[in-house]
């Protein structure tokens, strides 16, 4: 997919979700039943979601590499205000976080920085971190990291394997959510793993109605091998 058409699908989908919202269908979603149906029912092509335990938005932003200059309150439309065309970008990803419950959120708009070991290791340090990953492959991605170790990592587009320095802390509710080692993942086996497995939850009203901390990550490249 080129990057006009990305736009365009993530726009469409941020569309629906705001409908949804409007009409009191994602917010009862989020409220009554799982706490990701937001990413089941909406066709984003693709998202990369951290989730860091009892971290402020702006301390999960810095450990995630946030250009400071670029730092600031925004809603959509500021970002897109912002940021124009580079707001897909995946070099240096425009990045906003919020908090829900426990958990704080950073959500990319066209990166993946959130899947790659040193910054699952900075987010994590003295705390537990959870990474998200979906693109139309179709393939998912889930990492759960706590104090730098990686303990459990799956990857949809191949078997289930168990990965990590200790996958079977989470082995019970892998297999729950349909990820049985040796077996094609289940569809949305992820999430359903991530709001078993930690009771992680995010609202359309979240994601579109309520301006969030924002700003665009360094490059990967510049972080230390």
């Amino acid at each position: 997919m080129d990057a006009p058409d990305l736009v365009a699908r993530c726009a469409t989908a941020l569309m629906s979700v705001a409908r949804g919202t409007i009409r009191g269908m994602t917010s009862e979603s989020t409220e009554r039943g799982r706490g990701l149906d937001l990413l089941r029912y909406h066709d984003f092509p693709i998202y990369t979601l951290t989730f860091a335990r009892e971290l402020t938005p702006a301390e999960l932003l810095t450990r995630m590499g946030v250009i400071p200059e670029t730092v600031a309150m925004r809603d959509l439309h500021d970002m897109s205000d912002d940021f124009g065309e580079d707001i897909f970008d995946d070099d240096e990803p425009v990045v906003s976080a919020a908090t829900t419950g426990a958990w704080t959120w950073a959500w990319e708009e066209g990166g993946m920085h959130g899947l790659d070991e040193r910054v699952q290791r900075s987010v994590s340090v003295g705390t537990e971190a959870v990474a998200l990953h979906h693109n139309e492959k179709p393939m998912d991605v889930f990492a759960y990291t706590v104090d730098g170790d990686l303990v459990s990592y799956v990857n949809t587009l191949m078997p289930i394997a168990l990965e990590g320095s200790d996958p079977e802390r989470l082995g019970e509710q892998m297999r729950a959510a349909g990820l049985v080692p040796g077996e094609s993942a289940e569809l949305y086996g992820v999430l359903t793993l991530v709001e078993n497995a930690f009771g992680i939850r995010l609202s359309g009203k979240q994601l579109i109605g309520e301006p969030r901390l924002s700003g665009q990550l360094r490059p990967l490249s510049d972080w230390p091998v």
